[in-house]
């Protein structure tokens, strides 16, 4: 069957605007569709990105090789009868809601459809995404393999685990830039606090984020073994890092997971 688009995205929310803006590095904006239920929210994205503003779910979904189900969890009950009768054996579904299985998804729609779970962050907005994904293999070609992959890369970095370990996937990348940005935001105010403009804070805090991510993505090396190299004997970071364990941060972070974690597994029943 010919597919009038390649991709077919239901829903233009943040986390899809994100996506669709990393495709059109590799896709025209031609070969993209979707369907957004805030019409005015519809237009801007049409006017961002150049591509096809549906009329409704059923028709983007019905006239795209690849759907992107990319509602909130809450919402997907509500849309998935919308555009059940557009979806055939031929497509695939990629479904970027945390919570909800793929064994739920093919029930929701009534069929032994193939589905894509994946989890998503937020930094794909700037190509620095990270994204764990999880289907059977067996039930693709290496050809849809293949821009299954392309179509993650286009936003950042994935990583194929198994569905029981997605949920983690949310605790550790698609819900922590939150956390990360409440670490710069209190650095950023130390550093206000003691005398720097907030614009040079944010930006320092920032920077010492980003390289110290790239240092243990390229270095390889335990983030153990680097956090011990910034610290000397009797300085100033074994102080501060002192006053972090007294204060419980790797507890905080582990807590601040698990709460994420339980969310994670009621997020279809609110």
């Amino acid at each position: 069957m010919k597919f009038l688009y390649k991709f077919g995205f239901i829903g233009a929310g943040n986390m899809g605007f994100a996506i669709m803006k990393g495709l059109l590095k590799n896709y025209s904006p031609e070969q993209i569709t979707f369907y957004e239920k805030d019409a005015r929210r519809a237009e801007d994205v049409a006017a961002c990105t150049g591509t096809v503003m549906a009329e409704n779910g059923l028709s983007c979904a019905s006239s795209s090789q690849y759907v992107i189900l990319a509602v909130k969890p809450q919402q997907l009950g509500k849309a998935v009868p919308e555009i059940r009768e557009g979806i055939s054996g031929e497509q695939i579904l990629i479904s970027i809601a945390p919570g909800i299985s793929i064994a739920e998804l093919k029930e929701w729609f009534g069929q032994d459809c193939r589905v894509v779970r994946a989890m998503p962050n937020t930094p794909a907005l700037v190509g620095e995404g990270m994204t764990g994904v999880c289907y059977n293999d067996a039930l693709f070609s290496e050809e849809e393999q293949e821009t299954i992959r392309n179509f993650f890369i286009s936003f950042g970095k994935m990583v194929v685990v198994e569905e029981k370990l997605i949920d983690a996937v949310v605790c550790v990348s698609g819900s922590s830039p939150a956390y990360v940005y409440l670490f710069m935001e209190a650095l950023a105010d130390s550093g206000v606090r003691y005398g720097l403009p907030r614009n040079i804070a944010y930006e320092m805090a920032a920077q010492a984020v980003l390289g110290s991510a790239r240092m243990l993505l390229e270095t390889g090396e335990h983030p153990g073994r680097l956090k011990d190299q910034v610290c000397s004997p009797a300085g100033t970071t074994i102080e501060a890092v002192a006053a972090l364990e007294e204060h419980g941060f790797r507890s905080s972070v582990l807590k601040a997971c698990d709460a994420c974690y339980q969310k994670c597994k009621n997020l279809k029943e609110k």
